[in-house]
């Protein structure tokens, strides 16, 4: 028997562009009323790492790997067209149209009104999230939009391994592209530490526990609060990072829009291509929706750790990555209710007795 995994939105998760936009407003509040603590705060660090932010992007990361059952990686054969295209699309293709909106819409559209070097900084920050195919919420969103969860665990799992190998090459390609030089084992030491420790950690985690504890006790009551504390830890993130950015957005608040403009631009292209070539190449919906919403969904922890880590917590590359977070949501519910009414578009998943 087939089972299908249930996700709803938790109020953390439903409300998370208020809570977003409230932490701006905290950490602007905090930030101006309190400069000497922010700076302080920053200045605890080793290696580049801030050691209050490595703390809570940990505890963003880990509840979301102990969540995924990578055994599931050996069931992708049973839907290889869904998982090639996965694929193909967040390897192949999103990091490069991500490059070229960033490209068109800081170097050329919005040239006029932001200077050259922190352009760059936007863009860089666009690039590493444009590499970073969503690997948590996105469970969510196939849930919502009666997507097949079990090919959602799959593609969830073979984007977490994969981040770990194509993330740093790919980064350090195109942020070369960019005049972003960045050494290829800063990049693969940053994903190593954000993506590869609580990897190991929740693998572990995981194994231990259903094998002491049985996995019903292990999905019911040690999973129960992990979104929540993810969520908590990703706001706690936000108001740190919008302390030291709180200068830069009441000198020049246009520029939230200008970087949200292309982000929403490439989120519904990848989406649309995604949809469409499912459709052409014949998936079910169930098939077709987590193919195509796993794409244009970003994984912005990785995405705001690597930029905090390489670029700083006051960089144009950290304030790039959450505006990311500001307007993953909305847009991602907006391409739910889309997947919903063009359901008939395709053909249905045969059910498994």
């Amino acid at each position: 028997m087939s089972i299908q995994k249930e996700y709803e939105l938790g109020f953390f998760h439903k409300y998370l562009t208020v809570w977003v936009a409230l932490c701006i407003i905290i950490g602007i509040g905090l930030g101006a009323a309190f400069p000497g603590a922010a700076q302080f705060l920053n200045s605890l660090s080793i290696a580049q790492v801030n050691i209050p932010v490595a703390i809570f992007l940990f505890a963003m990361m880990y509840p979301i790997m102990v969540q995924i059952d990578f055994s599931e990686v050996v069931n992708a054969v049973k839907a290889p067209k869904a998982v090639l295209l996965t694929l193909i699309i967040n390897w192949g293709i999103k990091p490069f149209t991500m490059f070229f909106f960033a490209w068109l819409f800081m170097r050329v559209i919005w040239a006029p009104f932001i200077g050259y070097e922190i352009a760059g900084e936007y863009i860089a920050g666009m690039i590493l999230l444009g590499i970073a195919p969503c690997t948590a919420m996105v469970l969510v969103w196939s849930y919502l939009a009666r997507g097949f969860m079990g090919l959602t665990l799959v593609l969830v799992a073979l984007n977490s391994l994969t981040m770990l190998v194509l993330y740093a090459p790919l980064g350090n390609f195109l942020l070369g592209v960019a005049d972003m030089y960045v050494p290829f084992i800063t990049i693969f030491l940053s994903v190593m530490l954000y993506v590869g420790v609580s990897l190991v950690a929740g693998y572990i985690s995981r194994t231990r526990l259903i094998k002491t504890r049985g996995i019903d006790w292990y999905e019911r009551v040690f999973l129960k609060n992990m979104g929540t504390i993810s969520i908590i830890a990703l706001l706690a993130t936000l108001i740190f990072l919008f302390m030291l950015q709180g200068s830069v957005i009441l000198e020049a608040p246009l520029v939230v829009g200008m970087i949200a403009v292309p982000l929403i631009i490439q989120t519904l292209v990848i989406f649309l291509i995604g949809y469409i070539i499912a459709k052409w190449i014949g998936l079910t919906y169930e098939e077709a929706a987590p193919a195509a919403m796993i794409g244009a969904s970003n994984h912005f922890e990785v995405a705001i750790a690597t930029a905090v880590t390489i670029f700083g917590l006051t960089s144009g590359a950290a304030l790039s990555t959450v505006v990311g977070v500001l307007i993953e949501v909305p847009i991602m519910l907006v391409l739910v209710r889309i997947c919903l009414r063009t359901r008939n578009w395709f053909p249905a998943m045969k059910k498994i007795a």
